[in-house]
């Protein structure tokens, strides 16, 4: 146990290394379970918008990204400016609402912010643009 002690005594900054990654850690899971959208694969996403004609496609990545390619029928809404556009996205809070980004986590926030206005059918798409373009389906730069 001696040891120890003195193994932290001399090795301060690697404890507060260790401590920060235990914070992030801890923070990132809570945020995870906090997150009451559902995560759907680009599979499962396609069902959704053929099933629901009304579905809302917001892409959450900046508009250059957009501009290189995004899904068919989607609107370009980038986190920054999408808390100042939730209220006139859709008509219906219950419409079904697909969001993705390049990887999926800022379109977990989004999906977030999009549940705190009311939206009662959102779903984030796993893997965002990169899971689309992995399982082969088409993207648009129209």
């Amino acid at each position: 146990m001696e040891q120890m002690f003195e193994f932290v005594g001399n090795h301060p900054y690697l404890w507060m290394a260790l401590a920060a990654v235990l914070v992030m850690l801890v923070k990132s899971e809570l945020d995870f379970r906090s997150n009451k959208s559902i995560h759907v694969m680009p599979m499962n996403a396609i069902r959704l918008i053929n099933n629901n004609d009304d579905a809302l496609i917001i892409d959450v990545r900046e508009s250059g990204d957009f501009g290189n390619g995004h899904i068919k029928g989607a609107t370009s809404l980038p986190l920054s400016t999408l808390k100042d556009k939730l209220d006139g996205l859709a008509q219906n809070k219950d419409t079904v609402v697909l969001a993705y980004c390049n990887s999926g986590s800022s379109s977990s926030r989004a999906c977030r912010l999009l549940m705190q206005a009311g939206y009662t059918n959102v779903h984030n798409i796993a893997g965002g643009i990169n899971a689309w373009l992995e399982a082969k389906l088409p993207i648009t730069k129209k």
